[in-house]
């Protein structure tokens, strides 16, 4: 019911300027949301009070309330794997959630503690390589969530790293690899593999030509060494040659685009320290509290999430642009494309039947102000309506370029009033009547023309601190969460992800000649064909 009177509001009020709704004074602090020292403004949408009742009343109608708390005291919601959903455990030591009736908190406080001493030891030179002396690089190996969290917070952070310099390597294709550690000298080089099962064929595959490089330098004896696993198989690590006490297990009950809360996130403790990772995790359980606490439009993961439904299974916007201007968050688009696409990017219910609506929207985006001079042509005049959610600091980590931050944030700021207003015909006309007239004049004003109107949000924070940038991931998990309930899909799980791995495996034989590929498609046998010529 819910849905069908937002649908018919929408319909009903029909064409909307944006720019109309600010005719009331009060707009943008009552279409805004203000949490963990962050503004959230939602104002420049079309979203009136309206719309906003209807989209508050589908959270509640959804039993999103009821979901959250099952969530955070540990029952299974991911119901097609039969697991909880405990990543928020992670950042709260000092919680009380169960799974099958035991507390997670005393195991989570363990490991964070292993991970912590050896970060310390290793950064401060009483963790020494093999051979004696120190590391001065770690390069973590994963693909997926062992990877995009922690390569995107250790750019994020760059202010905060120091003493360890910290790569990622994620692609199976060997230029990945060979690139990273061509300026490295393996004898001082720690490697992290990142699988929990110790099974994931492009983390192993990149696994063993680490240790390949390292061996060639140090010797197989020592070379194992070099290793660190984050894994929950000691069987496995042990047969890679890692010392047990260098492998940090975590739970079925944290899922892989939500696991660099624990020891996923040890690259990250490596580059920042232990005291700032634990500030990060401060950050988002700060998050988790607003959340759990801050009722309707109040809650900013919420409203977030709201707007997101509005513009995608309400308005038909098939695609969102994350669009944060500041530098060091380049990586965050793709992170939040994993995030939310493997999310819910779903076709079916919970209860198996075909979703009666559009699921997620493709997300996309670059940092501002790079993405101005690229993709904003298409955003400002193209004939597809794309909502853009810019991010932008208040306060910069260079105090001697504090002028760049001004007119970085004068852009962000720019950009969100240009979509709003757009530039109409007439003053298109305006702008060159010097220098046109008659039809050239009209047929040049035509290309100048911004038709405006374009639904943005802006979320803005004081500064990119490791607590800040916890907040904010938390934000969107919470965000992903919230969507999927209100659609009525798990977004905990990635079935998507299986069959092409599966196909790849059963294809590896037939591009050495070890199996014909007769029960192939015709495609597929003309590309093994010409992938296997030696013409």
């Amino acid at each position: 019911m819910n849905w069908d009177a937002l649908k018919s509001h929408h319909r009903a009020r029909g064409a909307c300027r944006i720019l109309d709704l600010f005719q009331d004074q009060g707009r943008a602090a009552d279409f805004s949301v203000r949490a963990c020292d962050m503004l959230f403004d939602y104002s420049k949408t079309d979203i009136d009070v309206r719309a906003r009742d209807l989209l508050v009343q589908l959270a509640d109608a959804s039993g999103l309330a009821e979901r959250r708390a099952a969530m955070f005291c540990g029952q299974r919601i991911n119901e097609t794997e039969d697991r909880a959903v405990l990543h928020t455990a992670l950042r709260n030591p000092d919680g009380d959630a169960l799974v099958d009736g035991e507390p997670v908190a005393p195991g989570v406080r363990d490991t964070l503690d292993r991970m912590a001493r050896f970060s310390d030891d290793l950064r401060i030179g009483r963790i020494r390589a093999p051979g004696g002396g120190r590391y001065s690089d770690v390069v973590n190996i994963g693909i997926g969530g062992s990877d995009l969290g922690p390569a995107m917070a250790v750019g994020a952070l760059a202010p905060y790293t120091d003493r360890l310099r910290c790569h990622f390597v994620s692609n199976v294709d060997g230029a990945h690899i060979h690139d990273i550690t061509r300026g490295l000298n393996p004898a001082a080089t720690l490697v992290i593999v990142a699988s929990k099962t110790f099974t994931t064929i492009e983390t192993m595959t990149n696994a063993a030509t680490a240790r390949d490089w390292i061996a060639a330098k140090v010797g197989a004896d020592l070379a194992g060494g070099h290793f660190v696993a984050l894994s929950s198989s000691l069987t496995k690590t042990a047969q890679f040659g890692i010392d047990e006490t260098r492998v940090f297990g975590f739970e079925d009950w944290v899922g892989g685009r939500y696991s660099m809360w624990g020891p996923i996130g040890l690259g990250l403790m490596l580059a920042i320290g232990a005291g700032n990772f634990r500030d990060f995790l401060a950050g988002a359980a700060a998050m988790d509290a607003h959340f759990c606490s801050a009722e309707g439009a109040r809650n900013m993961p919420l409203m977030l999430a709201l707007v997101g439904i509005w513009h995608n299974q309400i308005c038909g916007h098939a695609t969102r642009a994350v669009l944060p201007y500041d530098q060091r968050l380049a990586r965050l688009p793709a992170y939040l494309q994993q995030l939310e696409m493997e999310s819910n990017g779903k076709r079916v219910a919970m209860d198996g039947q075909d979703l009666p609506c559009h699921s997620g929207p493709v997300v996309w985006g670059e940092p501002g102000t790079n993405g101005q001079h690229a993709f904003y042509q298409l955003i400002h005049q193209g004939t597809r309506m794309v909502p853009c959610e810019f991010m932008v600091a208040r306060e910069g980590h260079e105090p001697d370029l504090a002028h760049q931050h001004r007119l970085l944030v004068a852009n962000c700021l720019a950009q969100s009033e240009a979509l709003l207003r757009g530039r109409s015909l007439d003053q298109a006309r305006e702008r060159i009547a010097g220098r046109y007239d008659g039809d050239e004049l009209e047929r040049q004003a035509r290309h100048r023309v911004f038709p405006g109107n374009r639904p943005s949000t802006t979320l803005v924070y004081p500064k990119l601190t490791p607590r800040m940038l916890g907040q904010i991931i938390a934000l969107y998990e919470h965000r992903v969460f919230a969507e999927g309930v209100i659609l009525g899909i798990n977004s905990f799980d990635q079935w998507g992800v299986e069959l092409g791995k599966e196909l790849a495996v059963a294809l590896a034989p037939l591009l050495t000649g070890e199996a014909t590929a007769e029960a192939k498609d015709g495609s597929t046998r003309q590309l093994l064909d010409y992938l296997t010529s030696k013409d």
